[in-house]
């Protein structure tokens, strides 16, 4: 993920995935609402500092227990994502953004994944929709910046391979590169 910032353990905005929007439709008694913000919170911890064993019973202690909590099921992505699993962090990404279109940050991870993967249009679309259930999001914005900038870099490169002799598209490709490497944060803690 060099060039295109994950949100992995943060919500970054008003309409994130800890507001009663995204809880279970039963209405749970205070303590059981603070026991399940204490669990998530250790999930975090764990995912932290890279105990993703431990995170992962946790989570699914918590899952078992809470099915549709939007929070968890968003952290549940992450730990796929860290731990190699893209193809589970997909679907999990995409079940949440099923039952809760109108959260941001699985389609931000959804495009990361896509985009990892070499698939820009769907990355690009991902995040297109993000934009559009978060327009102030910087996050989403600047990611799709460097899905534009990958997607102008390809045909810039296919530009060149078909007229080598272009010093254009060559020089157009240099400064696409450039715009991907330096120094993009991850959106982790």
């Amino acid at each position: 993920m060099a060039w295109l910032s994950f949100v992995a353990l943060a919500c970054l905005h008003g309409v994130g995935l800890g507001q009663t929007m995204a809880q279970d439709p039963v209405d749970p008694r205070p303590q059981d609402r603070r026991n399940y913000n204490q669990g998530i919170a250790e999930v975090r911890q764990l995912m932290t500092t890279r105990q993703f064993g431990r995170a992962g019973t946790r989570l699914d202690a918590l899952l078992a227990q809470r099915p549709r909590e939007a929070q968890a099921r968003f952290l549940k992505g992450v730990l796929q994502t860290e731990q190699g699993q893209a193809d589970a962090a997909v679907s999990t990404f995409r079940a949440l953004i099923e039952d809760y279109p109108e959260i941001p940050e699985p389609y931000n991870n959804l495009a990361v994944l896509y985009a990892q993967k070499g698939d820009m249009q769907n990355a690009r679309t991902a995040l297109e929709t993000a934009i559009k259930t978060a327009p102030e999001w910087a996050v989403a914005r600047e990611n799709l910046g460097d899905i534009y900038a990958r997607m102008a870099a390809e045909q810039y490169q296919r530009a060149g391979n078909l007229d080598p002799s272009n010093k254009s598209s060559a020089a157009k490709l240099k400064l696409a590169r450039d715009l991907l490497t330096p120094g993009i944060t991850t959106g982790k803690p």
